[in-house]
């Protein structure tokens, strides 16, 4: 089948396309380019260069009807939209609803998109929380993924086009951008690998679900293959704090640089974590990688991809 991944030359998106590539399919990313970089892809994914709120991008799914839409892109700095919550909502948004358009014009077989677990539950009632936990996000990305569920619940009322939202948990591995719209992973990972120090922002207690982006990857191509209409999280299930995290990536790393801490960010959630029982049961997937191996992969990939030292004199 021909499957067509938006954001697809990004970090999750590109893991995607590999995954549906090994599966058999023939894939194309639509990508502005603006986080991903051509060299995440697969020289057999075809690269169509255009932003999802472009006439462009909705001509391209019309031309090339795909089976399947894999919908990554997106604004996705939680910052950023608190900042300008007004562009968020124009990518997030009105890019999404341009792409539904098109894919139903196209006769699109199923959306898989996605979603957020670490942002549209908010601040949490139960740990870790299922699907049935009440969305009530907190931040502008937050509401703009929980609008872009609601327009999918809306097309499949009215147009019989099936979905999938997976909910991600706090997504991290090899390819992402310590740059720009980081991970903390990505960050850590760059400063241990390069000598600098790190800092945590609070005392560390913070908790987060960190789930390794090729198990991300591989619950898409299992939500195309499975028969299932709806949301679903993706995420370990596990509360890892901050400081715990920095740990297994400075054992990864082999450093023994000290860690700075500041003052906490405003508005920080202080725990999140979301239950991955639906995904077992409907899709058959929980995460192949703990913390530590995921932690262990992604620090060696970064170590690859590190810039030779220049020595000047």
């Amino acid at each position: 089948m021909k499957v067509l991944v938006t954001g697809g030359a990004g970090f999750i998106g590109s893991h995607v396309c590999d995954e549906f590539l090994k599966a058999g399919h023939e894939v194309i990313a639509l990508d502005d380019l603006s986080g991903g970089k051509k060299e995440n892809l697969d020289p057999r994914v075809r690269l169509a260069v255009h932003d999802i709120r472009s006439r462009e991008a909705a001509e391209l799914i019309k031309s090339e009807k795909p089976q399947v839409l894999c919908h990554l892109a997106a604004q996705m700095d939680v910052r950023r939209s608190v900042d300008d919550p007004g562009f968020d909502a124009d990518v997030n948004i009105r890019g999404m609803l341009n792409l539904l358009e098109a894919s139903r014009v196209a006769g699109v077989k199923k959306v898989i998109f996605s979603s957020t677990g670490g942002a549209i539950y908010g601040e949490q009632d139960v740990f870790p929380a299922p699907e049935s936990h009440a969305t009530r996000p907190v931040s502008p990305y937050g509401v703009s993924k929980a609008a872009g569920e609601l327009y999918l619940g809306y097309y499949r009322a009215q147009y019989g086009l099936p979905y999938v939202a997976l909910r991600y948990a706090n997504v991290y591995g090899p390819r992402q951008n310590p740059h720009g719209e980081a991970g903390v992973v990505a960050i850590f990972c760059q400063r241990l690998l390069s000598g600098q120090g790190c800092t945590i922002f609070g005392e560390g207690k913070q908790t987060r679900d960190f789930v390794f982006g090729p198990d991300v990857a591989r619950a898409n191509r299992l939500a195309f293959e499975k028969d299932y209409v709806g949301a679903i999280n993706i995420g370990t299930g596990v509360e890892t704090d901050i400081n715990r995290l920095y740990a297994l990536l400075a054992e990864a790393a082999g450093s023994t640089a000290a860690v700075a801490h500041a003052p906490g960010k405003p508005g920080e959630q202080l725990r999140s974590c979301i239950d991955n029982s639906l995904a077992k049961k409907v899709l058959g997937w929980e995460p192949s990688a703990d913390l530590r191996e995921g932690a262990r992969r992604t620090v060696a990939y970064f170590r690859e991809k590190a810039e030779p030292v220049r020595v000047h004199g």
